[in-house]
């Protein structure tokens, strides 16, 4: 089975809107942040300087307050970056040189390594409060679960696309269970993700695991579901009751009963197993 290749979405985004969001919720006039290359932090999305010392700046794991942060793996701050005894000093300079005085920063930790660094800092001296703490680690927490999801879709359709060429023949039923295994999964991705570009290339990824069980020649399905009908219907294919399908949906049970009504209706189905059956055969489930 060959998937067409699908670019991921440039993990940029992921810390500017980090960013954007630190600028807004801690008070700090100077937010900014880096991914890690190559085992270096480099600074490359600012809100509030004044000057371009900053920027395009590597930072090396252990030294200053970005790159402790990133070796320890937990969020830190000083209250006068240029008299900080507990921070090595190799980016006076830059930092300085912007006039930043108050520095807090906190780890974006995707499996436990760091991916990035979030920084908020003032140019007047001061504490760094539980507000610009609070709002540091929000974010990097959101923007390590955007990340882990993309990685999880990466690998996902990787190993979907290593497969063997024709991997869901019917006398081969544990290669489909893995192929309804890895939709039913990127399906719960694409409701995780905040990303709509992530998010649509996800379901575009569905939809052709999902046509992998229709007949060769067979037409566009008669048959509309909703994207949570479709949710629904693949997790009871897994063999999930409604309580089970219901916590991995975080829905009510009551609710999924309800989609799981209106899918069986719109396919003219009695029986749930009936259900996926007509589902499968129309190319709506794999």
């Amino acid at each position: 089975m060959s998937l067409p290749a699908t670019t991921r979405p440039d993990d940029r985004d992921v810390l500017r809107a980090a960013v954007r969001e630190v600028h807004a919720r801690s008070g700090m006039g100077v937010v900014f942040a880096g991914p890690v290359q190559d085992g270096d932090l480099c600074i490359g999305h600012l809100v509030g300087a004044r000057t371009r010392h900053l920027q395009g700046l590597r930072v090396r794991s252990g030294a200053g307050l970005g790159g402790r942060v990133l070796s320890e793996g937990r969020p830190a701050g000083v209250e006068d970056y240029g008299q900080a005894l507990d921070i090595t000093h190799e980016y006076d300079g830059p930092v300085l040189a912007e006039g930043l005085c108050t520095v807090a920063a906190a780890p974006v930790l995707v499996g436990g390594h760091g991916r990035a660094v979030l920084y908020a800092a003032s140019r007047e001296g001061g504490s760094v409060g539980d507000r610009v703490r609070d709002a540091l680690v929000r974010a990097a927490a959101r923007a390590a679960a955007e990340l882990s999801v993309r990685d999880e879709v990466d690998r996902r359709l990787a190993l979907v696309a290593a497969a063997p060429a024709a991997p869901a023949a019917p006398g081969d039923p544990a290669r489909w269970e893995e192929v309804r295994a890895v939709h039913a999964e990127l399906r719960l991705a694409a409701q995780t993700t905040a990303d709509a570009a992530l998010r649509d290339r996800l379901l575009s990824a569905c939809g052709r695991l999902a046509a992998l069980g229709a007949a060769p020649d067979t037409p566009p399905p008669p048959v509309h579901l909703s994207a949570r009908e479709v949710d629904v219907l693949t997790q009871v294919a897994l063999g999930c009751s409604n309580r089970e399908t219901a916590a991995r949906l975080c829905l009510r049970p009551e609710t999924v009963k309800s989609y799981l009504g209106s899918a069986m209706t719109k396919l003219d189905a009695h029986t749930r197993l009936e259900a996926v059956v007509r589902a499968r055969g129309l190319g709506l489930l794999p």
